[in-house]
C-alpha cells in the first residue's frame, strides 16, 4: 500500500507532467501568434470554474496576497510561458524550466529555512545537465526572444512557488488555486486587450478544444494538485517534479509530432529523471520530521 508521500508525490507530479503537453496543444490546437488570448483563456476561465465550485472568497491581507501569487504563479508565469512556447520548438521551452530546481532549493534555503544539501545541489546540477543535452539535440533554431522569456517564466514560477510555501494556505487547495487564477487570468486579460486586442477571426472548433484542455485539464485540475503538493512537500522536492514538464514534452513531440529522438537526448530523459528520483528520497525519520512541521504550521 502506497505511503501518504508518496502518494502525494504521485498525485503532485500530475501537474508538470500535464504541463508537458501545453507546447504541443499550442503548436497543433491553438492560433497563431496570439500568446496572451492563450494565457488568458487558459487562466481566467478555470479560476471561475473552481470558484463557482468552491463559492469561497478571500479575507482579509489574502486580497493582496492572492494578487501577488497571482501574478508570479499565474500571469506573469503564463504570458511567458505561451511567447516562449510560439518562439521555441517543442520541448524546448519546457527544458529552459531546469534551472528551476536549483533556484528555488537556493530560495527555500534563504526565506524558507530549508537545508540546502549537497545531495540536492548535485541533483539539481544533473537535472540541469540533463535537459541541456535535449536542448543541445533540439532540430530547430532557438530564438532569443523564446529564451529569454522561458527562463523569465521558471524564475517567476520559482518566487511564486517559495511565497506560495511561506504564506501557508487559508483555505483548501481548490479556493486558493481559484483566487490565484482569478488574479493572474485578470491580469493577462488588462494586458491581452491593451497589446494584442481582441481576435479579429472567430476562433474554430479546434481551437475551442484546445483552449478547453488547456483550461479545464492542464489548469484547473493539475494547478489543484500542484498547490496542494506544494503545502505538504518540501519547496525543493516540488521543484524537481517540475521537472516531469520538459521529459513529458520532448517524448509528446516524438510520439505525435514526429520530432526526431536522438540517443544523446535519450540519455538527457534518462539522467534527469534520475536527478528527480535522487532529490526526492527521503530518510523515514525526515519525513517524519517534515509530516508534523506541515501540521503544526499555521495558515499565515
Amino acid at each position: 500500500m502506497l505511503s501518504n508521500r508518496t502518494f502525494m508525490l504521485m498525485t503532485t507530479a500530475l501537474a508538470p507532467a500535464l504541463w508537458g503537453t501545453t507546447y504541443l496543444t499550442t503548436t497543433m490546437l491553438l492560433p497563431e501568434d496570439r500568446p496572451l488570448l492563450a494565457a488568458t483563456l487558459r487562466a481566467l476561465p478555470a479560476g471561475i470554474l473552481l470558484l463557482m465550485l468552491c463559492r469561497t472568497l478571500p479575507h482579509g491581507a489574502w486580497w493582496w496576497k492572492s494578487w501577488v501569487l497571482g501574478i508570479l504563479n499565474i500571469g506573469a508565469f503564463f504570458a511567458l510561458l505561451f511567447i516562449a512556447a510560439y518562439r521555441l520548438p517543442g520541448g524546448v521551452a519546457a527544458i529552459m524550466g531546469g534551472i528551476q530546481p536549483l533556484v528555488i532549493a537556493l530560495l527555500a534555503s534563504r526565506v524558507l529555512h530549508e537545508r540546502l544539501t549537497g545531495r540536492v545541489v548535485i541533483a539539481g546540477a544533473t537535472g540541469l545537465f540533463g535537459v541541456c543535452l535535449i536542448v543541445l539535440q533540439a532540430q530547430a533554431r532557438l530564438d532569443a526572444i523564446g529564451l529569454v522569456a522561458a527562463i523569465g517564466g521558471t524564475l517567476s514560477m520559482a518566487f511564486g512557488i517559495v511565497l506560495t510555501k511561506k504564506w501557508g494556505q487559508p483555505a483548501p487547495p481548490l479556493a486558493t488555486t481559484a483566487w490565484q487564477l482569478i488574479a493572474g487570468g485578470l491580469s493577462l486579460l488588462v494586458l491581452m486587450l491593451v497589446i494584442e486586442g481582441l481576435p479579429v477571426a472567430p476562433l474554430t472548433p479546434t481551437n475551442i478544444i484546445g483552449y478547453t484542455y488547456l483550461s479545464v485539464i492542464g489548469t484547473a485540475f493539475a494547478y489543484v494538485m500542484w498547490f496542494r503538493g506544494i503545502a505538504r512537500l518540501a519547496a525543493s522536492t516540488t521543484a524537481f517534479l517540475g521537472l516531469l514538464s520538459p521529459v513529458v514534452a520532448i517524448l509528446l513531440g516524438w510520439l505525435i509530432a514526429s520530432e526526431d529522438l536522438t540517443p544523446m537526448q535519450i540519455a538527457g530523459i534518462v539522467i534527469v529523471l534520475s536527478s528527480i528520483s535522487v532529490a526526492i528520497i527521503s530518510k523515514p525519520a525526515q519525513t517524519a520530521r517534515a509530516s508534523k512541521t506541515l501540521t503544526e504550521e499555521p495558515a499565515r
